[in-house]
């Protein structure tokens, strides 16, 4: 079966909140096989509503609303389904008594608008609120399932879980088959690459499926199936998962959803060993991502941000002549990032050190080109090394994927 999410509020079109319901509902969706094809968002207006409803029953089996169910005049979601649909709006006794009742307790006198929260339409099944006034709805007509939740999340995701949920897995029948899925998480190659690595696995997938999308610096495949139990499940996944890591293995740093990160963290930390870091062109960003991983004082030593030739001078005894100079390699080259990483690793006492040092941009520096970076790295009782990356993408965008290929040139180091 198909589903159609709807997200009623004009504040949401304003950009005034961010529609995490529709996040939440294609969760839930996912979690009894229920396939979400579409996502609108529509303003409070009730022939642009009742217009969303239209073209939604025209492409959905089970159409999920949110938002509209409340006392003002601009609350239109119950109309705009009645005017559509031909059915009465009436008022739910138990919740007229509610209402009724939290205005009483809280001595308030309330006001008449206040009814439409109980208001339903005929032949549909009251979905109670328990954290709020306006009840919910689940409806079926002419082979189209209707749930109609209230908007704020406090009251939406509680209603969706206890009331909904249920509704639509009655609704739905036997095809109430979850999906499961698994992550693999890619780090050192872009999605293209990968995407053409696997073509023709994507191409003739039907199940499981196999569906690659990127961040900076990362890329993940979500391979997805429907079971009827996790261990059917695994079994269903196994293969294809095999079949990717033959292709792409030295690629995938971790099979959940984590950035890498959390990953060096995790090992680094089972293995007692330790990170240190000197950091240029990203300005400290590395450390920032280290210290949002919970538990990274574990395996953290610290950073030092070299921003300029006089603190990787002053801070890291980078000499001024490979620094500056006519025949100087400059702060930008292999030679300083691996001084970098090896002042960093004895000075702050680390097993493993890294260095950014490059051009972010907007403009060329030491007559290098914006996006050229070279990350050191050092380790214990090895050697340091270096990498020469030419990356793209505006300021931020390169200092990020300097910082997510530092990470995964580390990952390399600890699973050798």
């Amino acid at each position: 079966m198909k589903a159609e999410i709807i997200a009623v509020g004009t504040e949401l079109l304003l950009g005034q909140i961010v529609n995490t319901n529709a996040q939440y509902i294609a969760q839930g969706c996912a979690g009894i096989g229920l396939n979400v094809y579409y996502q609108t968002v529509v303003g409070d207006n009730r022939e642009r509503i009742r217009q969303a409803f239209t073209l939604a029953a025209e492409r959905a089996d089970v159409v999920i609303v949110t938002g509209g169910l409340g006392p003002t005049q601009d609350d239109l979601t119950k109309d705009a389904l009645s005017e559509l649909l031909g059915l009465p709006i009436s008022i739910h006794g138990p919740s007229m008594e509610k209402i009724e009742a939290v205005f009483r307790d809280r001595g308030l006198e309330m006001v008449k608008s206040n009814e439409r929260q109980a208001n339903v339409l005929e032949g549909s099944d009251p979905l109670p609120n328990d954290n709020g006034l306006a009840v919910g709805i689940g409806l079926t007509k002419d082979g189209t399932h209707y749930v109609l939740l209230p908007g704020p999340p406090k009251e939406m995701k509680p209603m969706f879980d206890k009331q909904a949920i249920p509704w639509i897995r009655a609704a739905m029948g036997e095809d109430a088959s979850p999906l499961y899925s698994k992550m693999l998480k890619f780090a050192g190659i872009g999605e293209s690459s990968l995407e053409h690595r696997l073509i023709d696995l994507i191409e003739v997938q039907e199940d499981p499926t196999i569906a690659p999308y990127a961040k900076e610096g990362e890329v993940s495949i979500r391979l997805t199936t429907r079971a009827t139990s996790e261990e059917e499940a695994e079994r269903k996944l196994a293969a294809t998962e095999r079949e990717i890591r033959a292709r792409v293995g030295e690629y995938v740093y971790a099979d959940r959803d984590v950035p890498i990160e959390h990953e060096l963290v995790a090992i680094l930390t089972a293995s007692g060993k330790t990170l240190a870091l000197a950091e240029s062109c990203t300005g400290g960003m590395v450390s920032e991502m280290v210290t949002a991983v919970q538990g990274s004082s574990a395996a953290y030593r610290g950073g030092i941000v070299c921003y300029t030739n006089e603190a990787k001078r002053e801070l890291l005894g980078v000499p001024a002549e490979l620094l500056e100079g006519e025949d100087a390699p400059g702060a930008i080259s292999a030679q300083t990032a691996v001084l970098l990483a090896e002042q960093a690793l004895e000075r702050l006492g680390a097993d493993y050190a890294l260095s950014v040092t490059g051009v972010a941009g907007p403009g060329e520096s030491e007559g290098k080109p914006v996006g050229l970076v070279y990350v050191g790295i050092a380790v214990r009782g090895k050697s340091a090394q270096s990498a020469k990356l030419q990356l793209s993408g505006n300021r931020e965008s390169v200092r990020l994927k300097a910082a997510k290929q530092a990470f995964y040139l580390l990952w390399q180091q600890l699973k050798a």
